[in-house]
């Protein structure tokens, strides 16, 4: 880790089981089981945390502060500064590929010519017609199913010196056996070693409405990497939701699919709801283009952009359409450079992210 580095909160999509709700998953590396924690698991407590988060905490909820000093901050952090005490240790980009894609599965072998809609990339659009491809930071008005899956997660810092303060992130509906799973980041979890409190998913959040409900989590998971030692390259998490009104959550929002063990380098479109200036967190942000590979002093890919602390555990997709909002989750916003403000770094989503998104899509629901 580079000796002066400070953390910044990335979006992480985890998988790695061999068949899926939605598909057959190709198994490609044998990964360390996932830290699970049981959340709100019990309809009382699932009431009590719903009751918890009125439309007055939720508008008072702040980003992250990320501990200690340093050069890297969380990407949820806005202005503060942390220090990084994970290791850049891990596993370079694993060279097999496999994805979890909804409605059909996509061999990553495919031409273009054979990808649905949903997967096509924004390369092949009318540039005229869509949003930017390239973007540093704009509200999204196209609408589709980005604008229902994506939403505001909110919980309670249990420890540290933030212990005690409610705070947000962003977080992403996905595809998944139980119909139940949310992708965000590591530390939008857990940080300074204790899991959070009172966390829920929010989706379609829009200046203070919640027109798709609350969803309180009934289990938490993260790698083992961020369990441990919070690496950064291993910023990845997953929420298990509790059905609400009889409903699971892609049954009311639908989902994005998965993808891991991708290419770099591809273009990408990043979402997010940013909470530090010159944000409010009221509105879907995103940006576009194409990752680069970290230098300085992790594993995780870069996009230009410019948003700010409560975009954290926001999506990036590939292969994402614009006219339809539909694209393939394969890393989360993480972390920002103090000194390079508009990059946004993700973490790579391998065989530790997949581990993660199969165990939370087997979890049973209660």
């Amino acid at each position: 880790m580079h000796p002066r580095a400070r953390r910044l909160a990335v979006l992480a999509v985890p998988a790695l089981a061999a068949a899926t709700g939605t598909g057959t998953v190709t198994r490609s590396a044998a990964a360390p089981r996932p830290a699970v924690h049981e959340a709100a698991d019990t309809a009382k407590e699932q009431t009590t945390v719903k009751k918890f988060w009125t439309v007055a905490r939720m508008k008072a909820a702040k980003p992250l502060d990320a501990p200690g000093t340093g050069d890297r901050h969380f990407a949820a952090a806005g202005s503060a500064d942390g220090s990084a005490t994970g290791s850049a240790g891990g596993s370079t980009a694993a060279t097999a590929r496999s994805m979890t894609v909804s409605p059909t599965q996509i061999s990553p072998t495919q031409t273009s010519a054979t990808q649905t809609s949903a997967t096509l990339t924004a390369a092949t659009t009318s540039a005229a017609a869509q949003p930017s491809s390239r973007t540093s930071g704009s509200s999204w008005t196209a609408g589709g199913t980005v604008a229902k899956t994506t939403g505001r997660v909110f919980f309670t810092v249990t420890a540290g010196s933030d212990a005690g303060r409610n705070a947000s992130c962003s977080g992403t509906a996905v595809t998944s056996a139980n119909k139940s799973v949310v992708i965000t980041a590591g530390h939008c979890v857990k940080l300074n070693g204790a899991f959070h409190a009172n966390w829920v998913f929010v989706p379609g959040y829009d200046q203070g409405n919640r027109p798709n409900g609350t969803w309180p989590a009934t289990t938490l998971l993260t790698t083992p990497q961020w369990n441990s030692g919070e690496n950064m390259n291993f910023d990845i998490a997953a929420a298990v939701v509790a059905p609400q009104g009889g409903k699971n959550l892609t049954d009311v929002v639908g989902g994005q699919g998965v993808a891991f063990n991708q290419p770099r380098g591809q273009q990408t479109y990043a979402f997010g709801y940013p909470a530090g200036a010159p944000y409010d967190g009221s509105r879907l942000v995103y940006c576009g283009g194409r990752t680069f590979d970290d230098y300085l002093s992790s594993q995780d890919q870069g996009l230009s952009c410019g948003m700010t602390g409560g975009a954290s555990g926001g999506p990036w997709f590939v292969r994402f359409d614009t006219r339809t909002g539909s694209g393939l989750l394969n890393s989360v916003n993480s972390f920002k450079y103090n000194f390079a403000s508009y990059w946004m770094f993700g973490p790579y989503f391998g065989p530790e992210a997949e581990a993660v998104y199969n165990t939370a899509q087997k979890t049973a629901l209660t």
